[in-house]
């Protein structure tokens, strides 16, 4: 696997300072944020200098883009966030392959119009599943036209809150431009050892071959997050059965701080993530 972070980890509105950060913090990838190029997280325009600029930071440190965020509410229950959200990702979508990736994740979103990652009773909802279908009806033409993967993270306060959720979706729309990133601490909260282990495992049954992407984070017992390492995700075992099931792409931390960017690394290496 390759190790990886997310790039706004680091301190920096260059792309320059950020990718070599993370490099010297012992990763080789990051998921790029353009708060890191100094622009607002979803830009509705994005120059080719800003372009150039990423894909030369990225050669220059040998960190590579592993993926790009384009994170937005997507069933928001304003249709005007929404749309702004769609305009960000065409943007995104079309600079994303000169900066050296074709994936970009996304939020499959909560009618929570405040947080899109809190947990809201109407998200369970039929009229919020076809929301989201219909917002993917609106953005896998544009992932089409620049040849991207758009990346679904099971997440227990979004639409897709569950594995068997991502798998519906998968199966709905049978195309290789969604693909998963799976992350073990979204998967759970306070449920005891034995549960959360089936959940892990039961997602990467379900969603192996269609995991692009694997996300480090941990929780503590109490149900809040935590630094990968310093929870009760077990991260030997997680990557162990993603490996079992052929997966060798990018591992990307985050939720954490820049000061504990080599640790991690150290961690997720003496993991198993990279080989000894």
């Amino acid at each position: 696997m390759q190790l990886g972070i997310f790039a706004k980890t680091f301190p920096g509105a260059t792309p320059g300072e950020v990718l070599a950060a993370a490099r010297d913090a012992g990763y080789a990838a990051v998921q790029y944020n353009m708060a890191c190029s100094g622009l607002p997280p979803l830009p509705e325009t994005i120059a080719p200098a800003v372009v150039e600029a990423v894909r030369e930071a990225s050669d220059a440190s040998g960190a590579s883009i592993a993926a790009l965020s384009a994170t937005y509410n997507m069933i928001h229950p304003d249709l005007s966030v929404r749309e702004a959200g769609r305009r960000a990702f065409a943007a995104l979508a079309a600079a994303a392959p000169a900066m050296g990736t074709r994936l970009l994740t996304v939020c499959t979103g909560s009618r929570d119009a405040a947080d899109q990652w809190r947990h809201h009773p109407e998200n369970a909802s039929p009229e919020a599943w076809q929301a989201l279908v219909a917002e993917f009806r609106i953005l896998l033409p544009v992932a089409e036209r620049h040849g991207i993967v758009i990346g679904v993270e099971p997440e227990l306060g979004n639409v897709v809150s569950s594995a068997g959720k991502a798998r519906a979706l998968l199966d709905l729309f049978a195309t290789d431009r969604i693909g998963i990133v799976l992350d073990p601490a979204n998967l759970f909260e306070t449920e005891p050892k034995p549960e959360r282990e089936r959940r892990i495992r039961e997602a990467i049954t379900l969603l192996g071959p269609d995991i692009v992407l694997a996300h480090a984070k941990d929780r503590h017992p109490d149900g809040s997050f935590a630094t990968a390492g310093d929870g009760v995700v077990d991260f030997p075992r997680f990557i162990a059965e993603l490996r079992a099931v052929g997966f060798d792409g990018p591992l990307v931390t985050h939720g954490l701080d820049a000061k504990d960017a080599a640790r991690v690394s150290n961690f997720l290496r003496a993991s198993g993530a990279v080989p000894a």
